[in-house]
């Protein structure tokens, strides 16, 4: 027996080291590192046959943020000799694993969890709470299934599929270089934690103890698992990359730096509270990430994880800080949260409010107060995006979105969702593109005019999408849906006026 516990003890010390679990690239049921029984539902799929043609890799080069860059504008246009497909845009539909049909307006679990409940919990455990990355002619998708997917772009062909852990993937890859990088981690809290939070707010950790979280390094070609960097706390948010590194923030209040070669941690800050669904992101040397629980903005020195300045949202609560992340533009961080909490005529209500900090010393700039609405469930915020000195950000507890001036915090006009549901929309960024807004909420894809904030165009795709920005390549609009899709759209089928020949 003694001998027994030396062993445990020797194996769990050597698990816990950061160079072991840095190391790790076997999967459970696959201890030799040999491909799984392609019968297997989570098997390895690797179909090269189906990747571009070297023409056809276009587009961004690499995919370094959440939502494509530290502004969340996630717009990438093509040269005119780009080829004729990129630049009209292609239409199809990919199922994922789970994959449930398009044209059904009724998420899976509704008749157990009402459907105001169902909707968001399809999106935190069935199909892709955020939206996809798009690099050199492929489109790269996390999905809750447990499944991460390489497609073709141009004919939303599969080249590889991978489950590299049994967890959902509610990131946006990251592709740089030769690998892609995921992030695993669900929303889930065990009963020792849900007892710990009630009398330690503070010592709480989202996903301790729930499955394996952390980082996962594959390779971009073929989707085999190189590397993983364990977490203790969920992954769910996605990393940053910068500087041959990854920035991790984690749900038991942890921030990481690890390289991004081999997964070795560089530093390690505790900050506390819970990550969420907020991913850093890093911009002239400070790595900006915000957490809720025990809600603030922080700003990091890079290079030694050193915090350099804590902002607050005034009455920011419940997952608030955590559900979005920050966006950074001309030296101003813009953050979000809903707030104020307050009982109207026996129902719940609250407000949301956007705020915007100097990059530098975390000096508040401008608050807004988007308006109070009814509490709703899951994700209550809205994911901010910067272009052109102004903030486009909507709120799921108005079911609106606002242009608001960067410097000055003046609105200058609002939107208001048509048909949000039950569960209330506007919880993805918008992408700017081509002198329009392109928004994806609910079911639909709609065009705005961002000078006045009036509706262009309205294109429906069915399903739903979550915390989704349209990732616009050429004429291609790509997106990730919560009923367990990728979606392609011709720009021009959501915005008519779209010219894919400009002069």
């Amino acid at each position: 027996m003694k001998i027994c516990k030396a062993v445990v003890l020797s194996v769990m010390c050597t698990l816990t080291s950061g160079t072991a679990w840095a190391q790790t690239a076997t999967v459970p049921l696959d201890p030799v590192n040999s491909a799984l029984d392609p019968q297997s539902p989570f098997a390895v799929l690797y179909l090269p046959r189906n990747a571009p043609a070297p023409v056809d890799q276009v587009g961004p080069t690499a995919w370094t943020h959440a939502y494509g860059n530290p502004q969340h504008n996630a717009a990438f246009p093509v040269a005119a000799s780009a080829p004729a497909w990129i630049r009209e845009g292609v239409r199809w539909n990919f199922p994922e694993a789970r994959a449930w049909p398009l044209s059904n307006p009724h998420p899976y679990g509704e008749k157990v969890d009402s459907i105001k409940e169902a909707l968001p919990v399809q999106t935190q455990f069935y199909g892709n709470a955020l939206g996809v990355s798009v690099v050199k002619g492929v489109v790269y998708a996390e999905s809750d299934d447990m499944f991460a997917y390489a497609v073709n772009a141009r004919t939303g062909k599969l080249i590889w599929r991978t489950s590299p852990v049994a967890n959902t993937l509610m990131g946006n890859p990251l592709v740089v270089g030769t690998h892609v990088y995921l992030s695993a981690g669900s929303v889930s809290f065990n009963f020792a934690n849900v007892m710990k939070y009630a009398k330690h707010p503070a010592q709480a950790g989202r996903g301790k103890d729930i499955s394996y979280n952390g980082i996962f390094c594959l390779d971009r070609t073929n989707g085999k698992l190189l590397w993983s960097f364990k977490t203790a706390g969920d992954a769910m948010p996605t990393p940053a990359y910068a500087d041959h590194s990854l920035f991790i923030s984690t749900g038991d209040g942890n921030i990481y730096r690890i390289r991004s070669a081999d997964g070795r941690k560089v530093w390690r800050t505790h900050v506390g509270g819970i990550a969420n669904m907020s991913s850093p992101i890093v911009w002239k040397g400070k790595v900006y990430v915000s957490m809720s629980v025990i809600p603030g903005l922080y700003a990091l020195n890079v290079r030694t994880g050193k915090v350099l300045w804590k902002g607050e949202i005034p009455g920011a609560v419940n997952t608030g800080m955590g559900d979005v992340p920050p966006a950074v533009a001309d030296g101003i961080v813009v953050m979000d949260s809903v707030a104020n909490p307050r009982m109207i005529g026996g129902k719940p209500t609250m407000t949301t409010l956007v705020r915007a900090f100097d990059a530098r010393d975390g000096k508040v700039r401008w608050t807004d107060d988007m308006g109070r609405g009814p509490r709703v469930p899951a994700f209550k915020g809205g994911v901010p995006m910067i272009h052109d000195h102004m903030v486009y950000v909507g709120s799921p507890v108005t079911s609106t979105y606002e242009a608001i001036d960067l410097h000055t915090g003046k609105v200058a006009w609002t939107w208001h969702v048509p048909n949000p549901g039950p569960a209330g929309a506007g919880r993805g960024a918008p992408t700017y593109y081509d002198h329009t807004l392109y928004i994806s909420t609910g079911p639909d894809i709609y065009a705005i005019d961002p000078k006045n904030g009036k509706m262009i165009h309205q294109y429906k795709v069915g399903g739903r999408f979550g915390i989704v920005n349209p990732t616009i390549v050429g004429g291609t609009i790509y997106l990730g849906n919560s009923w367990d899709w990728i979606n392609a759209v011709p720009v021009h089928d959501v915005n008519p006026q779209f010219n894919a020949h400009p002069s």
